[in-house]
């Protein structure tokens, strides 16, 4: 081949390389542009898309926007967020799009056809806004809509009849100047669209097979009803179901519980019922009519118009985080003046209590049950970060939120709480929630939290459960202003003097070799740089016996080096901490409990 050959091939060649790249880099700015054409669309002025940046590739790292494991966008959550102007029509070029949040905004004008291309889309919230004109046949194309409200706006024309709007009850639509539904019922929902928290739906749907039309007005009738009730008293999204009335009141898998039901379960949360309290309110033991003992977390909060749709949402994907490791929300209870969420009670309390606060005539936890509960908790917080679509990241994982069921099996509690609190909150992914002790000092410095912060929250447990200290108790056992905590562990695990480090309590009834490799997961979890921790399902894997020693030795490496490097530096430095927090009260940080 010739030289002038050659080069034409060469040429070629690169040059295929180049539209490749410029396709690629088109295909995964598209979705950004299209974020991108909203926010142009949108007056701002709490900067809550302060953090939308046109110049990067892709918005995964935006506030309020939540990506799949290939970059694509899943969320966007702006709700209550005092935007106004008008939708974008690029919005429908996303995909892969699962839930658009933008209820109880100003925002006005036309909803776009083009939001009946995102075919993903399982949410569609744009409750309370300043919509005009009618509602697009095109949403009927979303198949896959289980939850869906354009209440309290000011639409009109008719309701279309076509699709998707065929699953949803009067409700959707209340409060607009649209023209009124039928009163025949709608036809019976799908299978797998029958947990979309849609009670007159469910009514419907046993309607099918065959009965007679007179009987299915008599089932439609409660939701004609409710319609009329939300459109003469707006004010009251929702309203308390009474017990006796309906006691099997359930939306999905989660039952709806009367105020009255769960205030007599309690003795009208009495405090001698109390279980424990914290940053997000009161937890209670009571007893329903079938005998059950549960827990019923009282809830604390500023109310906000529109805040019930949202926390029906956020209280929705908590139910759907299902695994042996993670507390499983039995049901709920709202009320314009009551928020509570009803669990499952834990017979053995939490790890905080079992080795801190246990009474003398119960056994101390064995070195056994802490294996067993640093191995339980990891799998669910695993789950949390890599099961749940949007993953669910904790943001404060300590001994008090892990809870221990009959077996002494972990169960990670109080997961989700922390964005359902947050759903007012217009800086939702800038609120720091956590504990002193517990919080990794990049969301602490910048108020963002990632699975890694889970992960730093995760180590900071295990040596709660090796030392039954508490994490910002454990500072002072250092009893050296000069040397970081974490350098302290790991200079006693160095130095074999395990029995400084592991509860008293446990009377030298453990295995040397086993403490060693849980203090080293605690260490590896507990780095400064969040890209050097492991996942949690790495997490996992280590302590199910696979990859701990090599990525011990490893660290220990790069470790060895950067000591060596910084010395070569800084040669004279005296590396002393300042700790600004040393003065902070344990709980002043504290949000979820």
């Amino acid at each position: 081949m010739d030289q002038s050959t050659t080069w034409v091939s060469c040429s070629f060649f690169l040059s295929s390389i180049l539209v490749l790249v410029q396709f690629s880099r088109v295909s995964a700015n598209a979705e950004g542009d299209a974020l991108n054409a909203l926010k142009s669309n949108l007056a701002d002025p709490n900067n809550v898309l302060q953090s939308w940046d046109p110049t990067l590739v892709n918005p995964c790292t935006w506030f309020h926007v939540t990506c799949n494991n290939e970059n694509s966008v899943t969320r966007v959550d702006l709700g209550n967020a005092n935007l106004s102007g008008t939708l974008s029509p690029q919005l429908g070029l996303l995909p892969n799009l699962q839930y658009l949040e933008l209820y109880s905004n100003n925002i006005a004008g036309r909803i776009p056809s083009e939001l009946g291309s995102l075919t993903s889309l399982v949410s569609l919230d744009l409750y309370l806004n300043r919509l005009i004109g009618p509602i697009p046949d095109t949403l009927g194309n979303l198949q896959k809509l289980r939850f869906f409200d354009l209440s309290t706006n000011h639409l009109t024309g008719r309701i279309p009849v076509n699709g998707s709007f065929q699953l949803f009850t009067p409700i959707s639509f209340a409060n607009n100047n649209l023209e009124e539904l039928p009163v025949s019922p709608p036809p019976p929902l799908p299978p797998s669209s029958q947990s979309s928290f849609r009670v007159a739906n469910s009514a419907t749907g046993a309607i099918a097979g065959g009965v007679a039309a007179g009987a299915a007005l008599l089932f439609a009738g409660p939701a004609i009803a409710l319609a009329w009730f939300r459109r003469r008293k707006p004010e009251d999204h929702f309203f308390d179901v009474p017990a006796e009335e309906d006691p099997e009141v359930h939306l999905g898998q989660l039952k709806r519980f009367s105020l009255r039901e769960l205030q007599v379960a309690s003795d009208d949360f009495s405090n001698k019922n109390i279980l424990g309290k914290g940053g997000f309110g009161k937890v209670y033991k009571g007893r329903l009519a079938d005998g059950s003992l549960v827990a019923v977390k009282r809830l604390k909060e500023e109310r906000t118009q529109g805040g019930e749709l949202q926390f029906q949402t956020e209280v929705e994907m908590i139910s759907m985080a299902v695994h042996r490791n993670l507390l499983r929300l039995r049901g709920f209870c709202m009320t314009p003046t009551e928020r509570l969420l009803v669990y499952p009670y834990m017979a053995n309390g939490s790890v905080a209590s079992c080795l801190r606060e246990r009474p003398e005539t119960q056994s101390p936890l064995d070195w056994p049950k802490r294996k067993r509960i640093a191995l339980g908790s990891a799998r669910g917080l695993a789950y949390l970060h890599d099961h749940c679509d949007p993953k669910i990241i904790h943001r404060d994982v300590k001994a008090a939120n892990i809870l221990l069921d009959e077996d002494f099996e972990a169960v990670v509690g109080d997961f989700g709480l922390a964005k359902l609190m947050d759903y007012k909150d217009t800086h939702v992914t800038t609120a720091v929630r956590g504990t002193i002790g517990h919080i990794a000092p990049e969301y602490l410095s910048t108020g963002k939290s990632s699975e890694k912060t889970d992960v730093f929250g995760y180590g900071v447990m295990l040596l709660e459960l090796i030392t039954g200290q508490r994490a910002f108790d454990l500072a002072r056992l250092a009893n050296d202003d000069d040397v970081m905590l974490l350098d302290w562990v790991r200079g006693l695990l160095k130095e074999k003097k395990l029995e400084t480090l592991v509860d008293a309590d446990l009377q030298g009834n453990y295995v040397d070799n086993e403490v060693e490799q849980l203090i080293q997961v605690a260490l590896l979890c507990t780095q400064s740089s969040p890209l050097e921790r492991p996942k949690m399902s790495e997490v996992v894997r280590m302590l199910e016996g696979d990859g701990l020693a090599e990525r011990w030795e490893e660290w220990q490496k790069e470790e060895m080096f950067r000591q060596e490097f910084n010395h070569m530096r800084h040669p004279n430095t005296d590396w002393i901490i300042n700790d600004s927090t040393s003065n902070i009260r344990a709980d002043e940080l504290s949000g979820p409990r």
